[in-house]
């Protein structure tokens, strides 16, 4: 019987990759949780923080691809997040059958106030690493992501944290 170790000959990037975002996120995680925010909530409202300036909101389907959640998920958190007066929702002025999605002023609130802590620790970051090193990290995720890009643009179920 061979040695199963023994066939793999690069190390395990998919577990490389969720361990430096739980270390990543490990900084983040209290001042979402002390807000009252599960990383689903924070995913989101940062998605609508990104695109605030867009009067129309967003559709739910673009919210579902870039917090990487999947639509049935999604419909929970956002139900969540509603009640709690984060974000509001509403139909699609162009296509009615469509739903879309904005943050709230409290939202904004949020994000801009998180986004402190965040931006303070990934400065860090930086000092640790160095501006080019952080920069490259930043580019060779993209190249991944890129390479590995699915067909379907609806994550899977491992992609959901």
């Amino acid at each position: 019987m061979s040695d199963p170790s023994a066939s793999f000959v690069h190390r395990n990037l998919p577990r490389l990759l969720l361990e430096a975002r739980e270390a990543v996120m490990q900084h983040t995680r209290p001042s979402l949780r002390e807000h009252g925010l599960s990383d689903q909530q924070w995913r989101v409202l940062r998605v609508l923080g990104e695109h605030a300036g867009d009067p129309a909101g967003v559709e739910t389907g673009r919210v579902a691809r870039e917090a990487l959640l999947l639509g049935p998920s999604l419909t929970g958190v956002l139900t969540r997040m509603e009640r709690d007066g984060l974000i509001s929702r509403g139909r699609c002025p162009q296509d009615a059958r469509r739903t879309v999605v904005r943050a709230t002023r409290a939202g904004l609130k949020l994000v801009a106030t998180l986004s402190q802590t965040i931006e303070a620790h990934y400065a860090w970051m930086e000092e640790q690493l160095g501006k080019a090193q952080l920069a490259r990290l930043y580019t060779l995720l993209d190249q991944v992501i890129a390479l590995e890009a699915p067909v379907n643009d609806e994550p899977t179920e491992e992609e959901n944290p």
